[in-house]
């Protein structure tokens, strides 16, 4: 694995823990209500899958199991369709989806 890719998932990997603490036990009815919650962890879902454009085609291919290509089109509609956008889908990502990634994540750079 290449050292950018790497560093990629490391900077990933804590976006997505960021995300998941500035979610922390928030309920949806909460989180709707918040436009600071909404903007903020927009952002770190942009973060996250601006991180994934960066990752090598070597690495994309050796783990293509991974939704490498989801986490970056989840990035293209927050932030080219932010006000269509639905902010339920940013909450059951972080909520649902962020702490299999992380996991998912920590394991790939962890085997090499």
């Amino acid at each position: 694995m290449q050292r950018r890719d790497f560093i990629a998932i490391q900077k990933m990997i804590s976006e997505m823990k960021i995300g998941i603490s500035l979610l922390a036990d928030t309920s949806l009815e909460a989180f709707m209500a918040s436009e600071l919650q909404k903007r903020a962890l927009s952002m770190t879902c942009i973060n996250v899958g601006e991180l994934a454009k960066v990752i090598s085609e070597e690495t994309r291919q050796e783990y293509k199991d991974f939704p490498w290509k989801a986490i970056a089109g989840m990035r293209d509609i927050t932030a080219h369709r932010y006000q269509t956008l639905r902010m339920e889908d940013v909450y059951n990502t972080i909520r649902e989806e962020y702490p299999t990634l992380c996991t998912q994540l920590s394991d790939i750079i962890n085997v090499k």
